[in-house]
This record gives structure tokens, sequence and C-alpha cells, in this order.
């Protein structure tokens, strides 16, 4: 949903608009979460030994290419270098079980708190229509965040068909106007 226009409903152009600069997490990212996901199979409920075996291969080639990439971008110096796969998702060890695998479980609390370490406290947290795992994940690890980085401001936005656009847009600027108000104290 987060990479979506067609499915946020064209969301980082309306924070462009707003005057918001969008961060999106990296999609490489999520592809190292599934193949973590399949080391974890077999390290919590021992199933799936060749999965196991390919991942660690994949993880070892997807981390030494994201290093690659993060030195890349910072050498530029020009853009926000994302942070290295083997540090995010220890992020939320303090927060929920690896074994919250549904949708994109422990990987969305990482993804939330690797922001605002980066220095991006506002965060939109984008659910797809139907998700539950996404919505009670996402929503349920919300307030701990939040307790624990009070500079936080975190919204959960439902991009459903039933869900109107102008809704899900002033949800939006509530959550901006917040971050202006907090910028200015």
């Amino acid at each position: 949903m987060k990479y979506s226009p067609l499915g946020n409903n064209q969301l980082e152009e309306f924070l462009l608009k707003e005057g918001a600069e969008p961060v999106l997490s990296g999609l490489m990212d999520f592809i190292a979460y599934c193949c973590e996901n399949m080391i974890l199979d077999y390290d919590l409920y021992n199933i799936n030994k060749m999965n196991r075996n390919f991942a660690r291969v994949a993880m070892k080639y997807l981390v030494h290419s994201q290093n690659k990439m993060i030195k890349a971008i910072k050498k530029h110096g020009e853009f926000r270098a994302m942070a290295n796969f083997n540090k995010v998702k220890v992020m939320a060890n303090d927060y929920i079980s690896k074994g919250v695998k549904m949708g994109e479980g422990w990987l969305l609390t990482c993804e939330m708190i690797e922001l605002i370490h980066s220095g991006v406290n506002n965060v939109i947290c984008t659910q797809p229509f139907g998700c539950l795992p996404n919505h009670i994940v996402a929503k349920g690890m919300m307030r701990k965040i939040k307790d624990n980085y009070p500079q936080s401001n975190i919204v959960a936005i439902d991009y459903d068909p039933g869900a109107s656009t102008t809704n899900q847009e002033n949800r939006i600027k509530l959550m901006l106007s917040n971050a202006k108000m907090n910028l200015e104290k």
C-alpha cells in the first residue's frame, strides 16, 4: 500500500502538495523480512529447513547489496541512507515477538522505530483493504511506540474502497497540523 499510488490515493503526491517530505521505507527491507521469516520458521517451529538454507544465502546477498547501496548513498551525500536491515530487525525486540509474521508483522514496528531514530517523527502507517493482521499489529504497537517516543506523531490511514479520500486527506492534514505545531514548540 505504501508503494502504490493507485492503492494509497496518490499519497506521496498529496504529501508533497501539503509541503511535507515523504520518506518511504525500503522495498529491500520487505524482501529481507520475508527471508528472515523463512529462517524464523525453522528456528521457532523446526519446519522448512530447505527454505531456511535458501533464505540464509539470500539474506547474505541482500545485506551485502544493501550495505553497498548505503555506502553509495552516503558518499553522494544528498539523500538519506536507509539503515542496515540487521540493525532494523532488532529495533522492535522490546515491542513484539518475531513470531508475529502476519501481514508485515514485526517489520511494521521496526520500520516505525527506524524512521523515528532517523529523525522522521511523523509517520503515516498505510493500512490496505482487508488486511486485518496489519491493522492489529500496527495499531497495537502505536501506543507503546508513542509512549517510548513522545515526539512521535503516528497515524494509521485505512485505504479500503469504503474509506473516502476526503476522510483520509483530512486525517493526514490533522497529523501534518500536529507536526507543524510540534516544530513551533
